[in-house]
């Protein structure tokens, strides 16, 4: 019978880092292993449930189309949740992820860390987790208010595992960051990007086991929302439909700040000296520990900054000219987000020469035919009973 199994290995210390894996046998009987490091002081933080790897490996099951055996402890909600997790993403893309059932040996709830109700987030230095930090650190967030203690920082992510002393020095400079508001980092390396998924489809779980990992000393771990609700697509790795889903019961997963549009959240955070020096956007630069100040979202920012009104940030080194911004080269996704910050630049009554640059820019990267190109995506995005339920009620109407 395929299956696909997941075993935890015991702990290695070497040299103050800690390395917790799990061993990962596709129904090929392919073995491969997901692993997690940490400096050895935050051992006691690490959960002994198997319930980190689960939600880190979903996807992955969901493709291969196999039962899953999971050799430890998972939590009965988690495995409730998770049902309807795939029920979603099975709907969303119903020719790459398929609904798999999930057993374990042990089933048994975590106990919740303590009763402070301490939370974590996700941090990456941009715009959405300074946000989220920036909102719950200073009484922002009326009952939504968490007790926010600490940031992860995951090496293995935007910035590769080989790459080391770039994300140290981003490390260092989000850890006096964080300080500034009281906050701790937490900084932790993995090598989920090896596994064979759908990034832009899998971030959200990698983030989420990340936090989940952490379940000893935490009873909540925030993921900043990447689109607002006014805005919201799918499937998109992480977004407030499925966060949740992520969770157990004693450990919440949560979507934070997609009530807030991303011009919004930047406005909130002018306010965050610190985080004008500091500020990561950028994942496009050869430096990875700073902000190259010419790729599409390095200029999104620069611009939308432009548009409250605040100058140039600290933390790009100088600033674009039109030119620039005419000729800069924008795909597809981040086009929208570029018609955005248009919009708000004419809603706010600007009208500088950046402006029209913008406008040229955004006719130039315009693709050639527009109608062509949506069809393409509505096929790509539609599930096919629907595209054929279309079609045939397109041929009743012609008849």
């Amino acid at each position: 019978m395929r299956q696909t199994h997941l075993w935890r290995e015991a702990a290695v210390e070497v040299d103050g880092e800690t390395t917790v894996s799990v061993t990962i046998e596709s129904p090929n009987q392919d073995r491969s292993q997901l692993w997690y490091r940490l400096p050895t002081q935050y051992n006691s933080l690490l959960t002994p449930s198997c319930d980190p790897f689960v939600v880190a490996t979903i996807l992955l099951s969901m493709q291969w189309a196999a039962p899953v055996v999971v050799h430890g402890q998972v939590s009965p909600t988690l495995l409730q949740n998770l049902e309807e997790f795939q029920a979603a993403w099975s709907a969303w893309e119903p020719q790459r992820y398929h609904p798999v059932k999930i057993s374990a040996e042990v089933e048994q709830e975590q106990p919740p860390a303590d009763s402070s109700k301490k939370a974590i987030v996700a941090f990456s230095g941009g715009v959405d987790s300074c946000f989220t930090v920036f909102r719950h650190r200073s009484d922002r967030c009326g009952r939504w208010q968490r007790n926010l203690q600490a940031g992860l920082m995951i090496h293995g992510l935007d910035i590769p595992l080989e790459e080391q002393q770039p994300f140290a020095k981003a490390a260092e400079k989000s850890k006096a960051l964080l300080a500034s508001l009281g906050v701790e980092l937490i900084p932790l390396a993995t090598n989920f990007r090896q596994l064979p998924l759908d990034w832009e489809n899998a971030f959200g779980t990698a983030l989420a086991s990340c936090l989940m990992l952490l379940e000893g000393g935490y009873t909540s771990g925030l993921i900043a929302s990447s689109f607002p609700y006014q805005a919201l697509s799918f499937p998109y790795g992480s977004n407030p439909v499925t966060d949740w889903m992520l969770s157990t019961k004693a450990f919440q997963i949560v979507h934070d700040g997609a009530a807030f549009p991303r011009l919004e959240k930047m406005g909130e955070i002018a306010h965050w000296p610190e985080a004008m020096q500091s500020l990561r956007v950028c994942w496009q630069g050869s430096q990875k520990d700073r902000n190259c100040g010419r790729c599409e979202k390095c200029v999104r920012t620069i611009l939308n900054f432009r548009i409250l009104g605040v100058g140039l940030p600290e933390c790009f080194e100088e600033d674009i000219t039109d030119e620039q911004i005419r000729n800069i080269q924008v795909a597809a996704g981040p086009l929208t987000e570029m018609e955005r910050v248009l919009a708000a630049a004419k809603a706010a009554g600007i009208s500088d020469s950046w402006v029209q640059a913008l406008e040229s820019c955004i006719q130039k990267n315009q693709p050639k035919d527009r109608g062509q190109e949506l069809k393409v995506v509505i096929r790509q995005r539609l599930p096919k009973p629907l595209i054929q339920l279309v079609r045939q009620l397109k041929r009743r109407i012609s008849q």
